[in-house]
């Protein structure tokens, strides 16, 4: 805007575009988004500043718009969840109605469905296929509810190729995990925040976005016990072990600055604001890192819980309630590492005694 001479007020959508093909054409290595520039303008038009509409409305959003209120009104996704599934629909739509013009959900059929897929697999892993069927599913769904489309076109996604349960979970080893949380330098705030934050982790299997979400209300201290905000809006009430108590507590009480904010983990750097759930994971690579291990992400700590549990005599249903799976068919895979029971049911090799 400097160097073109424009004022905050004229901005528009032509302006928006012009910059991201400047940035292109100059070899930018990470170009901005017409989207990602949304915050920005947003509360540039809340201060009064911008009074033009800086994203066009097209068809296409339009859908969109409807589709991300379904998903977080009727669904009740949470809002990662919301963005990759609107992200991979604006991207199908735009596909679309780049070919088809106005008619992109009206003459909208298997075969089109198909042939995003396959583009689409042929580029990514076999995990973020899967998860390409369950957007893509969830899209078409939508489009069949609302009448906009006169067949359930979500019956005719294919699945991807790939067999549950073939591989072994894989964790760090209890000493290990002991390792990553004595590596924490308690003597600055750093320190005890990720002191608090592994230990929640590791002792109580938490997972990264319900560390996240934990609010100073779901602390109930006198009974010791937390709320934890889990998928698809599940509260539960866990009891808290003394040791990871008193690292909350240190951490509230000597790193935690006074703010207005209810979440319990905050960032270091300014502005103030609550972590991410990506930061859990940083936090845990970086244990790794000081411990001299691999680096390892938060939910590895989750299945170095389990096997231990399991290693104490724990049962299934048991490590189940304790990482609050849904289903206990998730839960199943751990006896994969529960080798001294599977000794007592393996059958003897026939040719052991040869």
């Amino acid at each position: 805007m400097a160097v073109v001479d424009i004022e905050v007020s004229g901005l528009d959508a032509t302006t928006i575009d012009a910059f991201v093909h400047d940035c292109r054409a100059s070899e930018v290595r990470r170009v901005p988004g017409v989207r990602s520039l949304t915050p920005l303008l947003d509360y540039l038009r809340s201060q009064g500043l911008l009074v033009t509409e800086a994203l066009p409305s097209t068809p296409v959003e339009e859908l969109v718009a409807d589709y991300r209120a379904w998903l977080v009104v009727d669904r009740g996704l949470a809002a990662p969840t919301v963005l990759r599934y609107e992200n991979m629909a604006r991207r199908f739509l735009n596909e679309r109605a780049g070919q088809d013009g106005d008619r992109f959900v009206e003459d909208l059929a298997g075969a089109h469905v198909v042939a995003f897929l396959l583009r689409e697999s042929a580029r990514v892993s076999v995990g973020a296929a899967k998860g390409r069927v369950a957007e893509l599913r969830s899209l078409l769904r939508f489009l069949y509810l609302k009448g906009l489309t006169p067949t359930a076109l979500a019956s005719a996604v294919p699945p991807v190729a790939g067999w549950h349960d073939t591989g072994v979970p894989s964790g760090p080893t209890v000493t290990d995990v002991q390792a990553m949380i004595d590596g924490c330098d308690r003597t600055v705030g750093g320190g005890i925040r990720d002191f608090a934050i592994l230990m929640l982790v590791a002792r109580m299997g938490l997972r990264s976005a319900e560390v996240a979400r934990l609010e100073l209300g779901d602390i109930d201290w006198r009974a010791g016990e937390i709320g934890v905000r889990g998928k698809a809006r599940r509260r539960d009430r866990l009891p808290v072990p003394s040791d990871v108590g008193e690292a909350l507590a240190a951490y509230m009480a000597q790193a935690r600055p006074p703010t207005t904010v209810r979440q319990v983990f905050l960032a270091l750097k300014a502005p103030t604001r609550a972590i991410r759930p990506d930061l859990v994971s940083d936090v845990t690579r970086r244990a790794c890192e000081r411990a001299g291990l691999p680096r390892a992400g938060a939910h590895r700590l989750r299945h170095a819980l389990a096997t231990e549990m399991l290693r104490r005599g724990a049962t299934l249903v048991e490590v189940s309630q304790v990482l609050r799976h849904r289903d206990l068919a998730t839960t199943a895979i751990y006896a994969k590492v529960d080798l001294a029971t599977l000794r007592c049911v393996a059958q003897p090799w026939p040719g052991a005694a040869l």
